[in-house]
């Protein structure tokens, strides 16, 4: 039997990087995490992870938390039961630079589960280095594709975490690069499916953060409901697999079972079923190209069950029309698509900015956006991202000034 292999987790003490821990717990001759790293918002919890899981390294992004920290540690060794000295104190890195510096630690694997365009940086580095990454974090794509395709070692570098990419990547083992026609990306369409533009006026925050289907963190539901982050998904489709925009496609299916599919030249579609369990992907990510058993719960094939399709309403959520256009476009476009909408999110949350205001307001930031070229550096990424935040602000502030 092979050595475990050995894992890094960026993200520690969100969503992804939880699930993920529970996948390393059920399978230690498999898995052993080597380094934690996270933002360090909840330092008890990441200390509690760095000693179950026996880390060599621990990372946070916040430096003035370190002491807190190490203080953790000893709280959370006494909780245990430990005697005092009986136990290894993980090397801490803090900083800005942390979750890049840990990036690059010796390891098999990297999970980036980092949220925003914060995660890019880390990216770069796990490639650098030659690690595989599972990458949970879109926004390295969406805002520094080109970056990422250079930083790229090997074919198959990159296996994606999102469950949308994951079936499309389990389903592209059917077949060659040059069988497929064209990638079906699946919506569940959020929680205002199937209304129209008219009807999504009078929106709250509270009814866009009531995702039908997923439990996330508020700015992805607020992207779920807006369908910019299926958008984004479109972006991110594009950059791992090298289909054209135009032969991307979403789908509404508001059962979230279907993950996505691919349809190939000869008119089969392979599609990649199961039911919405975030650990599914995390665990084919981590060890990949290997199923780990017992990752998730199956489809039960013995009750009966009813599956809808439906084409996307481009009038009512023009999210993914835009991202396309701004894929195509390039030049920063994507960068400056992702951070102009996160500064609408926080204005919706705000009450700054109504519902609709979100996508009109990236609508309007696109058509304004300076003529960039392609990003060479991380910082050619964070100038177009600053200036789109910037012209962002000033529309929401011509909107709330306004009202």
């Amino acid at each position: 039997m092979s050595p475990p292999r050995d894992i890094v987790l960026l993200g520690s003490t969100g969503s992804i990087g939880t699930q993920a821990i529970d996948i390393v717990r059920r399978n230690p001759d498999r898995f052993r995490v080597v380094g934690l790293g996270a933002g360090g918002g909840n330092i008890d919890l990441l200390a509690a992870q760095a000693l179950e899981l026996g880390v060599e390294v621990v990372g946070v992004a916040r430096a003035s938390v370190a002491q807190d920290l190490q203080l953790a540690f000893y709280a959370e060794a006494q909780k245990r039961g430990y005697a005092t000295g009986d136990y290894r104190i993980p090397k801490i890195i803090a900083g800005p630079d942390a979750m890049t510096e840990l990036a690059g630690w010796p390891c098999d694997v990297v999970l980036n589960g980092v949220v925003g365009s914060l995660g890019l940086a880390p990216t770069l580095a796990a490639l650098r280095a030659g690690r595989t990454l599972a990458l949970a974090n879109k926004e390295s794509l969406v805002a520094g594709g080109p970056l990422v395709r250079a930083a790229t070692t090997r074919p198959g570098q990159i296996v994606p975490v999102d469950s949308e990419h994951s079936a499309l990547a389990q389903c592209l083992r059917s077949g060659d690069r040059a069988e497929v026609r064209r990638l079906i990306v699946t919506a569940s369409g959020g929680p205002f499916r199937g209304r129209r533009r008219d009807e999504l006026t009078e929106v709250t925050v509270e009814q866009a953060l009531a995702h039908p289907t997923w439990n996330m963190g508020p700015v992805v539901t607020i992207n779920s409901a807006t369908l910019v982050n299926k958008a984004l998904e479109v972006i991110e489709a594009h950059e791992l697999y090298a289909v054209p925009y135009a032969d991307i496609e979403v789908m509404v299916h508001p059962q979230s079972v279907i993950h996505s599919m691919v349809e190939f030249v000869d008119g089969s579609t392979i599609a990649q079923a199961s039911p919405p369990d975030m650990r599914l992907p995390i665990a084919l990510a981590l060890g990949w190209p290997d199923r780990v058993p017992g990752a998730a719960t199956g489809v039960d094939w013995t009750t009966a069950h009813t599956w809808r399709f439906e084409p996307l309403d481009d009038t009512a959520f023009p999210a993914v029309r835009l991202a396309k256009q701004a894929g195509i476009e390039g030049r920063c476009r994507p960068a400056i698509y992702n951070a102009a909408n996160e500064e609408c999110v926080a204005a919706f949350v705000a009450g700054r900015l109504p519902f609709l205001g979100i996508v009109d307001t990236l609508e309007r930031v696109l058509e304004a956006a300076p003529d960039y070229a392609e990003p060479g550096t991380v910082e050619d990424v964070l100038a177009a991202e600053s200036w789109a935040r910037g012209y962002a602000q000033e529309i929401i502030k011509t909107v709330v000034e306004g009202a």
